[in-house]
């Protein structure tokens, strides 16, 4: 039976581990070539890189029957960018998929988060998703068809405690993504948004101070990364040829579609507003509609199915 990537090349960022891995084994199994792009380095990306994660996957590919090579470049600097997509035209003569999965986390408190633990999240994230795309988007344009699966989180569309720069990267994730289906939309080029419910490394830095942070881990435990893979591989196929500008969400066995920002109420004033004609009328309108201040685990309440 043909694989829903058969012919196809994919790139998937940050494939040494975790959902990256199991996307990239996924691919191949499915009949892709892979490029596997993994910096090899920690967690919160200061440690020293190894290039073992990426040719390990690369192996598993290969002893399977599958094509793959491994790469070990940065996304968020862009003539790394430009070589990790060098990659699968030198090795594979074209590019047809990317899924840009790689990341760090940095997690402080607002109030202590330095300079630095905002710039390099937001560089490997959001930087990282438009350098890899950009990259790839001429050879998109020119063969007049593509596929872009970003990663996004929960901790940008709904919020969570001390991530800060990871949720403000996740959320202008979202908005590089309906940009580039919009713009890339003549040349038959998607671009789609993932948001995983899985347990990683990066979510392994959760705090298990509590018995409640405990259960909470235990519960997010269960929700191993290859239950991301088939949504992420699906969007990167041509099973997904009518679906872009969209945000989805995989967990367990439960995929969620997100809305997206619209007006929810308006109120009209004939004579125009002041401060406190919008205290008097506009606000007690519009109130009731307001977004409560909620984290990503209050939403998500149940427990995974």
């Amino acid at each position: 039976m043909a694989g829903c990537l058969d012919g196809k090349v994919l790139i998937v960022t940050g494939a040494g581990r975790g959902i990256g891995r199991e996307m990239a084994l996924l691919g191949a199994r499915e009949g892709a070539k892979v490029v596997v792009n993994d910096l090899g380095a920690t967690v919160d990306g200061e440690g020293a890189a190894t290039q073992q994660p990426a040719e390990e996957v690369v192996e598993l590919i290969r002893k399977a029957g599958g094509k793959a090579v491994a790469n070990f470049e940065s996304v968020a600097e862009p003539k790394s960018a430009e070589n990790i997509v060098k990659a699968a035209i030198d090795n594979f003569g074209r590019v047809d998929a990317v899924i840009n999965n790689a990341g760090i986390l940095r997690d402080r408190i607002f109030h202590r988060m330095s300079f630095q633990d905002f710039d390099q999240v937001i560089k490997v994230h959001l930087y990282g998703a438009f350098l890899v795309s950009r990259a790839a988007a001429n050879y998109f344009k020119e063969q007049e068809s593509g596929s872009f699966v970003h990663f996004t989180s929960t901790s940008g569309l709904v919020g969570n405690f001390g991530q800060a720069n990871y949720a403000a990267a996740k959320l202008g994730i979202v908005g590089l993504s309906k940009s580039i289906a919009l713009d890339m939309a003549r040349f038959n080029v998607r671009s789609n948004c993932v948001s995983p419910f899985a347990w990683s490394r990066m979510i392994g830095t959760i705090p298990t101070d509590t018995p409640e942070q405990k259960a909470r881990v235990a519960k997010i435990q269960k929700m191993t990364p290859d239950k991301i893979a088939p949504l992420a591989i699906f969007l990167a196929s041509d099973l997904a040829k009518d679906v872009t500008g969209q945000i989805l969400a995989s967990r367990m066995h439960e995929i969620f579609l997100f809305n997206q920002n619209r007006p929810i109420r308006s109120v009209h004033s004939g004579d125009g507003w002041t401060p406190q004609k919008i205290a008097e009328i506009a606000l007690p309108a519009m109130k009731s509609h307001f977004t409560p201040n909620e984290r990503s685990a209050d939403v998500f309440s149940w427990d995974p199915t």
